[in-house]
């Protein structure tokens, strides 16, 4: 079974960092490209970084310069957010789609095909 578990949120100050780990069970990720996401409250989902199988990486020019996608193996792919501002505060998803059909960017939600649970976070000002 196929599954994603997002993880590493929480309560930050502003100008302060958190990374962001999605854990892949049920496949590896050679073989997939990689989301993240954000929601905030009253707010459409946004597509914020991802990277291809290749390793090749994009961003949202809102999180451009503040937020690095990596991945270390073939299992775990992380967010490592710095600077943090309250804007940045949401839910965080991570998606994976497989490497033939995905998109890198413009990233959709709606053409993901695997999604983990969300992990909340929030910057206080």
């Amino acid at each position: 079974e196929v599954q994603l578990q997002a993880s590493g949120g929480g309560l930050v100050q502003a100008g302060g960092s958190l990374r962001l780990s999605c854990a892949a069970s049920g496949f590896s990720f050679d073989d997939y490209g990689i989301g993240w996401f954000r929601q905030a409250p009253g707010k459409e989902r946004e597509g914020i970084s991802s990277i291809t199988s290749d390793g090749t990486t994009y961003y949202a020019e809102s999180v451009k310069g503040r937020f690095t996608i990596s991945s270390d193996n073939a299992y775990t792919v992380y967010l490592q957010m710095r600077s943090l501002k309250p804007e940045d505060t949401a839910v965080y998803y991570c998606a994976a789609t497989p490497r033939s059909r995905f998109t890198p960017w413009p990233l959709d939600w709606e053409y993901m095909d695997y999604w983990g649970k969300g992990t909340q976070v929030t910057v206080s000002s």
